[in-house]
């Protein structure tokens, strides 16, 4: 059975001040305080939100 590829996302940024959308995309990564790690799943869903809201998250670690 293949290894799931995953990545480790930290939230850098504050959403005050921000447009509703990135809001909603930083509680649907599961973040929601400052400096939160989450570990998710590599999928180009996961990739395109993280590339919306590049200034409000940091990928620290891909694996797998």
């Amino acid at each position: 059975m293949a290894k799931k590829k995953t990545i480790v996302v930290k939230q850098i940024g504050s959403p005050i001040r921000r447009p509703a959308i990135q809001r909603r995309t930083l509680i649907g990564l599961g973040l929601n305080k400052m400096h939160k790690t989450r570990e998710l799943e590599d999928t180009p869903a996961i990739r395109g939100m993280i590339n919306k809201i590049p200034h409000l998250v940091e990928i620290i670690e891909e694996r797998g």
